[in-house]
Parts: C-alpha cells; sequence; structure tokens
C-alpha cells in the first residue's frame, strides 16, 4: 500500500522524495477532485483531514493550495483504498461545467478542432499544471500535453477530454491516448475509454485524426461564445505571464522585492534548490531568474510612484539599486520614461 501512495504521490506533485514543496495549484482544482473522490465512495472529511485544510479553505475561487495538500489527499485515498486508474475514474464522474468557463468555451466552439484550440488558448485561466500544443503539422494530429510536474494531471485532463468530445461531437468521435509515464493499467485505461493507449511513450497526450477533428459540436453557439471569449480575454489579460516554477519564482520575488532578500541562493532554498538548479528549471521554462527579478523590480517601481508618497531615492533603496541613476536607467528602460515623469503622469490621472 506504501509502495502505492508513493507512487501516485509522486505521479501527482512530480517528485518522488518527501521533501515539502512551495509549488501551488488552484483551490478549485481540489475541490473538483474531492467531489469526484466523494462521489466514488472516500470519505472527504478523511482527505481534507490528511491535507490539514477544511472546506472554507477551498471557498475563495482565486485561493491557491500547495501542492502537497494534493498529493496528501490521494495518499490518504490510496491508503483507505486503492483504486487503480485513480485519474480515470475521477474523470467519469466529474461533469462538464466543473470548470464552467473554460468547459463551455470549449463545448460552444463550432468543431473539434474549434474546441480543441479553444482549451489550448484558455486553459492557463484555470491554473492547470501543464500547458496544450496542437501539432496539425503531422497526421493524425497531436494534442500534446507538457507538464513539469504533475503526469497524474495529464491523465486526468485527457480522460476528461475524450469523455467530452465523445459525448459532445455531432458524430462518433475517436483518438487515441499516449503518456509518457506508466500507468497502474494501460488495458483497462483503454478499455474504459474505447480507443488505443499506449504508456511510456515519447510524448503525452491525443491524436485525432482529420476527419474527427472536422467534426460539428452540437452546442456550438457563435453568440455565446463570443461573450464567454470576452469573459475569458479579461482574465487572461490579468494573469501572470509565467506559469510553473517561474510563477512561484515570481510570487516568492514579489514579496522580497521591497527590502527583501532577493539574491537567487536565498530563493532557491525556498524551493528546496541550488541556485545553479533553480537557475538551470527556469532555463527548461525558456527564463531566466535575472528577468523574473528585473520583471519584480519593474511592476514594484511603477507601483511605488504611483501609490506612495516615497522619494524616488527611497524606493530605489528598496529595490535593492545602490545608485540612484542605475535605477533611473532601468525605469526608463522599462516605462520609456523618467520616475520623476511616471509619477507626474500618474497624479494628473487620478486629478
Amino acid at each position: 500500500m506504501t509502495t502505492r501512495a508513493n507512487s501516485l504521490t509522486a505521479r501527482v506533485t512530480g517528485r518522488s522524495g518527501a521533501t515539502a514543496s512551495p509549488m501551488t495549484l488552484p483551490a478549485h482544482d481540489l475541490r473538483v477532485l474531492l467531489d469526484g473522490l466523494g462521489l466514488l465512495g472516500y470519505s472527504v472529511e478523511a482527505l481534507l483531514a490528511a491535507a490539514r485544510l477544511n472546506r472554507a479553505d477551498l471557498t475563495n475561487p482565486d485561493a491557491r493550495v500547495a501542492c502537497d495538500a494534493y498529493g496528501a489527499v490521494l495518499t490518504r485515498a490510496c491508503q483507505e483504498r486503492f483504486t487503480p486508474n485513480l485519474a480515470l475514474e475521477l474523470a467519469r464522474v466529474t461533469p462538464l461545467g466543473a470548470w464552467p468557463l473554460i468547459d463551455y468555451l470549449v463545448v460552444t466552439a463550432d468543431t473539434v478542432e474549434a474546441g480543441v484550440r479553444q482549451l489550448a488558448r484558455y486553459l492557463r485561466i484555470t491554473g492547470a499544471p501543464f500547458s496544450i500544443e496542437v501539432r496539425d503539422d503531422i497526421e493524425p494530429i497531436r494534442v500534446e500535453m507538457t507538464t513539469v510536474a504533475a503526469p497524474f494531471a495529464i491523465e486526468f485532463d485527457a480522460a476528461l477530454m475524450v469523455l467530452h468530445l465523445r459525448n459532445e461531437a455531432d458524430g462518433v468521435f475517436a483518438a487515441s491516448l499516449s503518456f509518457a509515464h506508466t500507468l497502474d493499467d494501460a488495458a483497462e485505461f483503454a478499455r474504459i475509454l474505447g480507443c488505443p493507449v499506449k504508456a511510456n511513450a515519447a510524448w503525452s497526450g491525443i491524436s485525432v485524426p482529420q476527419q474527427i477533428w472536422r467534426l460539428p459540436l452540437r452546442r456550438r453557439d457563435p453568440i455565446l461564445r463570443q461573450v464567454l471569449e470576452g469573459h475569458a480575454d479579461e482574465i487572461l489579460a490579468r494573469l501572470p505571464a509565467h506559469t510553473g516554477l517561474a510563477l512561484e519564482v515570481q510570487r516568492a520575488l514579489a514579496s522580497r522585492v521591497a527590502g527583501g532578500d532577493t539574491r537567487i541562493e536565498s530563493v532557491g532554498r525556498v524551493f528546496g534548490m541550488s541556485a545553479r538548479t533553480l537557475q538551470r528549471r527556469l532555463a527548461d521554462e525558456g527564463l531566466s531568474f535575472q528577468k523574473l527579478l528585473d520583471d519584480a523590480r519593474k511592476v514594484a517601481a511603477g507601483r511605488y510612484l504611483d501609490e506612495s508618497t516615497l522619494a524616488i531615492g527611497e524606493i530605489a533603496y528598496l529595490l535593492g539599486y545602490s545608485e540612484a541613476a542605475a535605477f533611473h536607467r532601468a525605469f526608463k528602460r522599462w516605462y520609456r520614461a523618467t520616475p520623476e515623469a511616471f509619477r507626474s503622469t500618474g497624479a494628473s490621472r487620478r486629478a
């Protein structure tokens, strides 16, 4: 049982050890997970207790929960009763509308292709721990799902996508699944979904033949879709530009950038990583620590100039600049204006 629980936890969090992780995921996702586990007969109260959470912790739509809480919930579920292919079983009991905005953005699209592209475009608003890329340069078309952390999420969402598209397509939906990790029971996974499933493959995601790609969706509704897209675009515009580890580092820097310790060695310790490992992990996401620090300073500088009465020299010092001239050069690069002009413009806007 312990081996199974540890294996499941590693698939959820992407880590094989027991070291605590500062990575987070949306609390809403955990609420959906717990709802599904409850429908499968697990004790939701016991699962919450294992994660040291209560229901009130999951009611805020913007709240986030440590990845370790997800691991604790599923480890406790596995100890209570092991269910092979648990991600698939959860997908089977998760209804359309569990993520209302993204689900209806998909099903109101015109075709399977348009629905999947909606999912790829707007997935970031859900805070999902993976990304989707549509590869339409090959046949069958690939919907590739990439994660730096959570294979369990890919199992769940790939199964959910197949199940929903099978119900929503105006025709017989067919696809095949690939996973770059081991499944509990690949044959049973394939039997339940009625499609080929390959584990330990070179990539993770769904293969869709061209003729299936063009199938219309039953609930296609251009008017409703346009309204939903407007709402989703507003949310997307307010989201941080980064995901994964970069997003967590961005959050750590935001809380430290004004007078805190922003050295990479110090931030790395928060994540249980050496400076070298943190830099390498960020490079894997196409970013650098210095770029994230620069972004954090830019946001903080603009906020302080717009909202505080601190002198420009004090702001420069708070943000780690030992010389005012260096802060001025950085600020002009960020905002194409001097700090004085930026503050003056902000004051005139508020007048």
